[in-house]
């Protein structure tokens, strides 16, 4: 088959090395004349990191990231709320990995060309439009590098893996609109730091409204030093979400820091970690509702295109990596591309919908809102407020609901494709 895929970012490449893996060869169209590292941190959890052993991939994610082997969630005083372990200390097979977005990107982008040849993957081609047949797909697109416009690709299937922003979802949900914004603005960044807790440790404090997340993306245990990627966040407004423009644009220290000028605890001092940070960056907080059909004829949407989902529970890069395992794996086992497709989004659209949901309702993060809710004082008494047993649920039921359960990773990935 002639496989197209739209966009070069972590699920369009996953699925280019799947596919690859699949014995297809297909074409990676990438908008953007030349890869810029945008994003700060990111989390791959085990269940992710799985399929990209199968990938043969396992050694160089190491090397690119931080291992993460614990999470803690404290209330805006410091107060210890919740701890688990995590990757390997949790008893997974497979680690949870902590990276700075671009460098995963860029990774995966020279295991593509290395693996499927430097044509594989076409820069500066945005799509502009795309058809559906019967039996196959015509993609139109413009060269954002030169100007010409009306090239037109002809393909048997198409991948959408094109964002959140997704033309090819805008052309079969056309009255859709912008993202919704749940009023939150994230200002990320990162800052090179002495170990924060354990040094491989995901830390979380505050509530809904306000709240500090860091995680170190790169650690040295000999000496503690660590790249620590953190993000402020705030409750700052409520309706439509900035335009489009405005996203990833500069942050300015002074619209938040303000707030965070008490945030400080044993080892973690938020007013000198956003003092001495590298370029800040700000986001609104946007999702989309879950749709009802991914796939039109020979045309099917994954990753952000798909589901986007709030970084609540370091979900939106591990579901992207899955997506793209499972369309490879269905186009691999199915006896042709319409079954493979009904196969994929049967596997794929409502698991997703659910974390979008439960994300919406603040995932794992569920235990800080309790906290701050019924435990809103220093001097409160947090164990007879909120229940150990009410924070374990919480914290087991997201699992579940996204797929990291480690009663339910016990044996390979149901991904596999034949004869790995």
């Amino acid at each position: 088959m002639d496989i197209v895929i739209i966009g070069a970012g972590i699920c369009g490449l996953t699925a280019a090395l799947s596919l690859h893996q699949g014995g297809f060869r297909p074409v990676v169209y990438e908008s953007v004349a030349r890869l810029a590292p945008l994003g700060v941190g990111i989390n791959v959890l085990p269940h992710a990191v799985r399929e990209l052993a199968d990938l043969d991939l396992l050694e160089s994610l190491r090397a690119i990231g931080v291992e993460i082997d614990e999470l803690v969630y404290l209330t805006r005083h410091g107060k210890r709320i919740w701890q688990e372990p995590r990757g390997l200390a949790a008893g997974y097979a497979w680690p949870q990995v902590a990276v700075h977005r671009g460098t995963l990107q860029h990774w995966l982008l020279r295991e593509t060309q290395k693996r499927l040849g430097p044509e594989s993957v076409r820069f500066g081609q945005a799509l502009v439009d795309v058809e559906t047949h019967d039996d196959g797909v015509t993609a139109h697109l413009f060269n954002r590098t030169s100007g010409a416009a009306g090239a037109r690709v002809e393909a048997d299937l198409l991948l959408a893996a094109d964002g959140i922003h997704s033309a090819v979802r805008r052309k079969f949900y056309p009255d859709e609109g912008a993202p919704k914004w749940n009023g939150v603005t994230l200002w990320r960044s990162t800052s090179q730091s002495a170990k924060v807790l354990g040094g491989r440790s995901m830390l979380w404090a505050g509530h809904a409204r306000q709240k500090f997340v860091g995680y170190p993306i790169r650690y040295d245990p000999d000496t503690g030093e660590t790249l620590l990627n953190w993000i402020c966040e705030l409750k700052t407004g409520d309706g439509e979400a900035p335009p489009r423009e405005d996203w990833n644009r500069a942050g300015r220290r002074e619209d938040f820091l303000p707030r965070f000028a008490d945030w400080r605890w044993a080892g973690v001092d938020v007013p000198d970690l956003v003092a001495g940070a590298n370029d800040i960056y700000e986001f609104p907080m946007v999702d989309r509702d879950p749709l009802p059909r991914w796939t039109f004829g020979r045309t099917t949407l994954m990753g952000d295109a798909a589901h986007p989902m709030y970084p609540i529970g370091s979900n939106g890069a591990t579901q992207a990596i899955i997506d793209a395992r499972a369309i490879a794996f269905h186009l691999a086992t199915a006896p042709d591309p319409a079954e493979a497709l009904a196969r994929y989004e049967a596997d794929r659209r409502e698991a997703t919908g659910r974390i979008v949901r439960m994300n919406r309702a603040n995932g794992p993060d569920q235990v800080m809102e309790l906290a701050h809710e019924r435990a809103p004082e220093v001097g409160d008494d947090l164990d007879a407020l909120v229940p150990m047993a009410e924070r374990q649920a919480i914290a087991e039921g997201y699992k579940v609901i996204a797929g990291f359960d480690p009663a339910m990773m016990t044996a390979p990935s149901p991904y596999r494709l034949p004869g790995r």
